[in-house]
């Protein structure tokens, strides 16, 4: 099972790799259907017509784009009235999604050694920084290993 989990995290980072770039790319103020439109000297009537819709329709549009209040049903069909692909994708903010996994393995080992190190130094029985480091790199090899739910909480 652990095998195949990181196999299929290892399919997924390659084909996320191929969107790293585009978490660079800024969104235009007025969003992207308002660019490509002006950008291609295409009126508001024009993209109407495409999409059988009344130019107001295509403000309101445009307007829910720039809100983040559009469906990806609709971007999709402003796409194909655009002769342009929609495509739409998540990018790890850590850069793989193994990346990310490593991150919040170390976070949460880190937060449980320190707290049980916390605990046994309230009975005179704590541990010096280099077991302390040990440890946590230790359990979060575990917790990657077993890939624990609880790295989500």
């Amino acid at each position: 099972m652990r095998n195949k989990r990181k196999l299929l995290i290892e399919q997924l980072d390659q084909k996320l790799a191929e969107f790293k770039d585009a978490g660079t790319v800024l969104v235009p103020q007025k969003g992207w259907i308002n660019a490509i439109r002006t950008s291609l000297n295409m009126t508001r009537e024009q993209l109407g017509n495409r999409l059988k819709s009344t130019k107001g329709a295509i403000q309101k549009i445009e307007e829910r784009e720039a809100t983040g209040q559009i469906t990806l049903n609709k971007l999709r069909n402003v796409g194909e009235a655009l002769d342009m692909q929609f495509v739409y994708g998540f990018v790890p903010k850590e850069g793989t999604i193994d990346s990310l996994i490593n991150s919040k393995a170390e976070k949460l080992a880190r937060k449980i050694v320190l707290r049980t190190n916390q605990n046994m130094k309230l009975e005179d029985q704590g541990i010096g920084e280099k077991k302390i480091n040990e440890s946590i790199k230790d359990l979060a090899n575990e917790i990657k290993r077993e890939m624990r739910r609880s790295l989500w909480d």
